[in-house]
Formats: C-alpha cells, structure tokens, sequence
C-alpha cells in the first residue's frame, strides 16, 4: 500500500505528484477508494498548478503540418539544393516497415495498442519510483503523451511559450493528460504512430523517421530493417548520448537493449535477438547538405530564395516567407538550364580567376519568359576569402546580392538608340560627329516639355572614329559624340524612362537626368541588364526576371504564384530596328565581330571610364547574356583594369570587344547547340524611314515666330547658338536638322549676330623715293693730227 504521510515539499515534491494520481484516477476513469478526503488539507501552490492545469487547458490539440524540407529542383526536375530549418520528411504508416514500428512500440509504450489516453500501470510504477527516490528516474509516458509534448512544443510560437511547452512541471503533465484524452478519442492508434514517427527526433539533425532512415542508413523508412530499427528506435529517448554517429558504444548498448525487449515480447526469437546482438551498427551514414553552398549553382540557389522571400506569393512578411521556405515541404522547380550553368562556369572560370582583382560574371535571361537561365561569378561562395570565396552575390541586383553594381558603360546607348527608333528617328540620319564636342546642358530636352538649366558645356571626346554616321554605323563605332547628340533628338526624359522599364533600377533618375546617361554612368548589375536586352530579343516584350517555374506545396499541390510579368513596351518594328543595327556589332567591321555564332546574333559594347569594367551585352531571339568583368577588390571596391593580371594575362588595356566579348562568346558557342536557329525580322520600311515631316525655311524668322510655326508642324523649337550672319540680329539663321525631320523631334534655332565685323584696314605704305643719279663726265677730245 501506498504511504503519503510525508512533508509537504515544492513542485518537486508529494502534492504534486498527488496532483498527478489524481488526474490520472479522474482522465482514467479509475476511482481510487478512499484517496480524495484525505488530502483535502495538503493543498499547496503546486497543487493549485494542478488543478488549475486541469480546469483551464483546453482538450482540443491543433496539429499544425510539421516542418518539412524544402527541395529546389532544376527546370529538368535535377535536384539543385534542399533547404530546411529540420530536416524532416513526412511519410505515411504504410511507408513505414513494420519492424520500425514494433521496435518503437516496443521500447517506447508495450501497451499502446491497449491501454487508454495513460498508461495507468505503467505511470503509477513511474510515481512510486520517483517518489522513492526524491526525483525523477523514470518516466510514464506513452507514445500519445509524448506526441502530445512534441506537438506543444511545435505549436509554441514565442519563447516563453516554448519553454512553458517544455517544463519539467506536474502542472504542464497533467495539462498534456487532457490533451492526451482528447487525441485518443479522437485519432486512432495508427494515425497516432504515424504522427509520433514524424514528429520524433532522431539526433544528427534528422527529425521524423524518413530522414533518420536516410541519414543513417541511405535507405527509405519502409526499408528498414529489424537490425536498423532497433537503433533508431533506441536513439528517441536520448538523441545525443545514443547519437550512432558519436557514441557508438552507447548506441550499441540501446539497440541491444531494444532488441532483449523485444525478444520478451515475443516479436523476435532467441536466434534473430543473438544474430542483431552480435552484428555492428551497419551504418551508411549520409548528410544532406542545407542551403545553396554545395548546389551546382549556388549563386543562382541564393539569388532565387532571395527572390522567394521578397515575393507576396509566400506569405505577407519575409518571417512567414522564410518559414514556408524553409519548414513548407515546398517543391520549387526552378528555371535555371544546368547546360547553361555549366557552360557559363566554365566561361567564367578560363576568363577570370577566383583570386583576381576583379569579378567576371555572365547572366543569361530567356526573351519573351523573363526566366533566368543561368548567373554565374568568378568569386566561389564561401568564407575562405584568400581563395576568392564571397557571400556577394556580383551578378544580381543589390536587393537580391548585397552589391551595389557597377556601371555598364556604351551599353546604355542601346535604350537612347530604342527611344530614338520609337520616336520615329528615320535610321539614316546623319549627325556629324566630331573627335570632341562641347555642348551646352540647355540644350537637352528634359520631361516636361523642359530642358537642362545648367548653360555649363558638356563635354565628350570619342574613343573611336569621328566623322559624320547614321544611326548604324554610329551605333556600330560606339561613337560617343554621336549618340550624345542623338540625346539631343530624343531628349533625356525617354531614354531613362524607357531603361526602368526595360528592368534595369534607377533608384534617382533626377541624378542621372544628364547628357553622360548615354554612356552608362548608373550602377548596374548583370542581371538586369540581360533582362533589358532580353526586351530586344522579345521585340518589344519587357518579362521581369524570374527564377522560378513552379512551387508545389508538401501535398504535390500547384502552389499559386505569379509567374511571368511580362509587358509590351514599344511595337515590334521599333525592336527588329534596333536588332538589324545591333547585328552590325558582331558583324564584319563592328567590335565585336569574331564573336559570331552560327545563329543571328547582336549586341553592344561597353568600356567604363578608367577602364574600371568592360560588358558585352549579346543576344539572340532565344537568349540575352550580359558578360562583364570589372575591377573590384576583395570587397566589391572599383578598380581600374589596367595593369591587372586577370586570367593569368596582364592586362596592359581593356575593352567591351576584347576583353568582356570573349567571355560571352565562349559562353554562347557551348550553348548555340542547345537554342533553335531563330532569325531575326528584317526592319520595317516606315520604321527605317522614320516619321518625318518636312517644314520649310526660317531663315530672317523671328525665333518665336519659327518656333510657333514648328510647333503648330508637331516639332519642339530650341534656341541654341548665336552665329555671324547677314541676317537681321535676332532671327533665325538657319536649323538642325533642316528641311524634314522625326514627329515631335527638337529642331534647333541658329540665331544671328550680324555680320561679320569689317576687318580694319591697313595703311598702304608711302613707296621709297628714288635716289638722284650722279651725271657721268663728257669724254676729253683727241688732239687734231698735223
């Protein structure tokens, strides 16, 4: 018999655990005569907990969907990365091998298929044990209290809740009995086991019986065997003193101990109990990497759970995103081509060494999809900074990689060159373009029917040829003081909105409101910039970028997310403009013209100033790829390329064509195999011509009387400089262009200032007087002969 005639001590001591018989008598429906008076003095405070235990918490338990790994696949369905807060993988009971569950029964709750919420035996016997002892040397729980903790630990949303799940209190056990009654009554008994397989941790960061079956043994959980089982099963009850890995003796011991138990349970014979015994652990332990280091493309793994936890597709803040993403059990196919991938890394790799002073990168971008085919970097990721490894992620914007960019030089001359096309600039037009021009701020439209305040002169010097080009050859010569005036013609307003909304962010384009836009002062990344060509490949159609083609939830469900954003942003004959004159860069006489492919190709050049990064930007219909190679320290800072050794070569100079053209040609080479040969669409006649209108002379106009009149024609009127003329003070001269030009095209006013000054004359000099001339003697006459 029972004997409670001791003192009354603290949570630890005898009302608690009286607390605890009696909820077990009350949950078990067993009435234990005589036990109920005697106690009614020895209410304490622990007692109290109790009895509030049992009045206050709720019966019903919520399972919430335990956390799950996260698989990330290729777009062929190659698994790329698994990504996981626990490493877990929810199976069903049928997939689970029978000797798994009857060595967790086992060991675990004998009973379990027969008694009720508790084990009445079996907590009572735990009671006296304990309470022999003065502590806690045995415990009774069954396998449905224990899911109980598990699930009450899972659920715990704050800290003070998960500590309150997980306190070593009669109050927080006689609140999980409750619940425990609620579970039996209300889920049968394999639906139990299964839950509790899942739920259970197996040490070595392998939660739920799959993943332990994985991590151990390299096997699934419905092939397990009795040997295998028995270890696992063993693990439960102390995850790090029998962890297999790390104490193998221990967990040798526990398996054996597993395996006596379940010999007296008549589930094994003497011969199947000795052969398990004798035998060793058996383990083919295999680790599952977390995270996107050791992923075949861990930059693009990096670059697409950055974009996931941006996406309002997963949740409304980036707590709730990082949860599905990580503890979802999600699928999520992504768009990367492994070919690609592959090809670009080695392109990379043979161009820039992890260890250079500077960043080669390469990213490529599917037209008309926006999907991003592959990104990848000469830096590894890592932490070993002297091999070169980084966590900067240089091919994707700031908000998806932590760099801030770098600028993309004559690159930027292609969204002018669009703008002009959809403003009706006819393709032949010609501007003289000088070695070096100086052209006034105000003379350079803004938005809003506005110009550039400053009357400071802008000034730019050509790296290239000089003289008079049309919008091909001036594009195919990256004729900087050409394309500058040609900002003059589209005004600057356009071409800046037209490059955000080709993908590329300008976080200040009031900085950027400058005639230098055209050279590409705007910190870029590579990224953005393919998804900008990307536009021209599509003709016209701007897709956002996008790494992923599809999420499943844990259940094989399409998750619902946005997909391709894409939008038209100018018509398709503007587009094959543009690509029939960027052809010509890659093209015989244009930079980057050794680097042609089988298939229609085109692209841009681009050389920063200082020579601090060199782009090539080239496209096909099916595939836009931005190659850079910039000059950048240890920690992203610029430097300039010259003199650097970069791929084993140094490099005395650098530029777009020789030095960034290569690398996206070697690239695209290997790919062109895998693209269909899709041709480019000859341009539009209208569009080559242009919407022109023609609008007579000025010349003797007043310059408001001209600029009335070409206003009421559709041209926009800007007064610029002042020239000699015989012209009245104050009238117009002559324009630029003259006679016709593009709808809506600036047409700039040449004023007199009169005539030439007269030269003043110069005296002629009064001639030299002519000496007098001395007379010559007459002769002596001869003397008469006689």
């Amino acid at each position: 018999m029972l004997s409670f005639a001791r003192p009354v001590r603290d949570e630890g001591g005898v009302v608690h655990q009286i607390a605890v018989i009696i909820g077990v008598s009350l949950l078990s429906g067993v009435l234990i005569a005589g036990m109920a008076l005697p106690w009614v003095g020895l209410a304490s405070k622990g007692a109290e907990e109790s009895a509030a235990a049992m009045e206050s918490f709720p019966l019903r338990l919520k399972f919430r969907a335990l956390p799950e790994r996260t698989r990330v696949l290729a777009a062929d369905g190659t698994k790329l990365a698994v990504l996981f807060d626990e490493n877990r993988k929810y199976v069903h009971l049928d997939e689970i091998s029978a000797p798994m569950q009857e060595a967790m029964v086992a060991i675990e709750d004998a009973r379990f298929y027969t008694h009720g919420p508790i084990d009445v035996q079996g907590t009572l016997r735990a009671l006296v044990v304990n309470q022999t002892s003065g502590g806690v040397v045995q415990g009774g729980s069954t396998i449905t209290q224990q899911l109980v903790k598990l699930t009450l630990q899972e659920n715990a949303d704050t800290d003070e809740a998960r500590a309150a799940a997980s306190d070593d209190t009669y109050a927080r056990k006689v609140a999980e009995l409750r619940y425990a009654t609620w579970v039996e009554d209300n889920l049968s008994k394999r639906v139990i086991l299964e839950k509790y397989l899942n739920a259970a941790y197996f040490g070595d960061g392998a939660y739920g019986i799959e993943a332990a079956a994985r991590h151990y043994f390299s096997t699934s959980a419905a092939k397990l065997t009795t040997a295998q089982s028995a270890l696992l099963a063993g693990v439960v009850k102390n995850p790090t003193s029998y962890n297999p890995t790390n104490n193998q003796r221990s967990a040798l011991k526990r398996r054996n101990t597993v395996v006596a138990t379940l010999l007296d349970l008549g589930k094994l014979t003497e011969g199947q109990a000795k052969r398990i015994s004798a035998s060793s652990l058996g383990l083919k332990v295999t680790d599952v990497s977390n995270g996107c280091v050791e992923s075949a493309a861990p930059f693009f793994c990096d670059y697409l759970i950055q974009y996931l936890l941006k996406s309002p597709d997963l949740g409304d803040s980036e707590v709730e995103r990082r949860a599905l993403i990580n503890g979802g059990g999600l699928t999520i196919k992504s768009t990367i081509d492994l070919r690609f991938q592959k090809a670009a890394d080695e392109s990379v790799g043979d161009h820039v060494f992890a260890t250079d002073r500077a960043i080669g990168g390469l990213a490529m971008v599917e037209p008309g999809t926006g999907y991003v085919k592959a990104i990848a970097q000469s830096r590894p990721m890592g932490r070993k900074q002297k091999k070169g490894e980084t966590f900067l992620n240089y091919v994707v914007h700031q908000k998806y990689g932590d760099s801030r960019g770098f600028q993309p030089g004559s690159t930027f001359k292609a969204f002018v060159l669009a703008e002009a096309i959809k403003q009706g600039v006819p393709l032949d037009t010609e501007i003289y373009s000088p070695s070096v021009i100086q052209v006034p701020h105000s003379d350079f439209p803004v938005c809003n029917g506005e110009y550039l305040e400053s009357t400071e002169a802008y000034r730019v010097h050509n790296s290239t040829d000089s003289g008079t080009f049309d919008l091909y050859t001036g594009t195919q010569k990256s004729v900087n003081t050409f394309y500058v005036q040609l900002e003059k013609i589209t005004g600057l307003c356009g071409p800046i909105r037209l490059t955000q909304e080709m993908g590329v962010e300008i976080e200040d384009p009031e900085r950027f409101m400058t005639p230098s836009f055209t050279l590409g002062t705007v910190d870029v990344s590579p990224l953005e910039m393919a998804e900008a060509y990307a536009t021209f490949g599509a003709r016209g159609v701007h897709c956002a970028s996008l790494p992923v083609l599809e999420i499943r939830d844990r259940n094989g469900d399409v998750f619902p997310t946005t997909g391709s954003r894409c939008e038209r942003l100018f018509p398709r004959p503007v587009a094959d403009a543009v690509n029939d004159i960027l052809l010509g860069v890659i093209e015989p006489g244009g930079f980057a013209y050794l680097q042609q492919l089988k298939q229609d190709a085109a692209g841009k050049t681009g050389t920063v100033q200082d020579t601090k990064g060199v782009w090539f930007l080239g496209y096909t219909p099916n595939l836009a790829t931005a190659s850079m190679i910039a000059g950048a320290n240890a920690q992203g800072s610029p430097l300039d390329l010259r003199g650097l050794t970069i791929g084993g070569e140094l490099l005395e100079d650098a530029s777009g064509s020789g030095t960034a053209a290569p690398m996206w040609g070697d690239a695209m080479k290997a790919i062109q195999q895998w693209l269909p040969n899709k041709k480019f669409v000859e341009p539009d006649p209208e569009v080559v011509e242009g919407k022109t209108k023609p609008f007579p002379s000025f010349f003797g106009y007043s310059t408001a009387a001209a600029s009335a009149k070409l206003k009421k024609l559709g041209f926009e009127a800007k007064v610029t400089s002042t020239v000699y003329s015989a012209a009245p003070v104050g009238t117009v001269v002559y324009t630029s262009p003259s006679g016709e030009a593009a709808v809506g095209q600036t047409i700039l006013l040449y004023v007199s200032q009169g005539p030439p000054p007269t030269p003043t004359a110069t005296p002629t000099p009064s001639p030299t007087p002519t000496p007098t001339a001395t007379p010559t003697p007459s002769p002596t006459p001869t003397p008469t002969a006689t």
